[in-house]
């Protein structure tokens, strides 16, 4: 039997940016994604702390110790800037296998660094 479970967390972010006029997605300095373990074009869900809306998109690589994270396309409208968000992803492990697994958790400092 497979299970999803949590893989990654990025835990309060602050959001940079906001770009609506993008293609979509959202944009992660490349040092969170690396510490978070999370690749460019993985799936992640978005809570956004100040407002209880939470998304589903992908990531986009940003550029290394920019502190950026982007909410891009209509995701824009669902975060401002300044909102503290949590970035969260999701594997499939088998049973057994998953209740040993630990996730990457990343705590950044205010400015988005580690």
């Amino acid at each position: 039997m497979q299970i999803e479970i949590l893989k990654s967390k990025i835990h309060h972010a602050a959001v940079t940016e906001a770009n609506l006029h993008y293609v979509g997605s959202i944009t992660i300095d490349e040092n969170l994604m690396e510490a978070a373990h999370l690749i460019e074009n993985e799936k992640v869900h978005v809570l956004n702390m100040n407002n209880g809306e939470r998304l589903e998109t992908y990531v986009i690589k940003g550029k290394k110790d920019s502190g950026v994270i982007c909410l891009n396309g209509p995701a824009a409208r669902k975060m401002l800037v300044g909102d503290t968000v949590v970035i969260l992803s999701y594997c499939s492990l088998d049973f057994q296998e998953a209740k040993n697994f630990k996730p990457w958790i990343v705590f950044p400092k205010a400015d988005n660094k580690l």
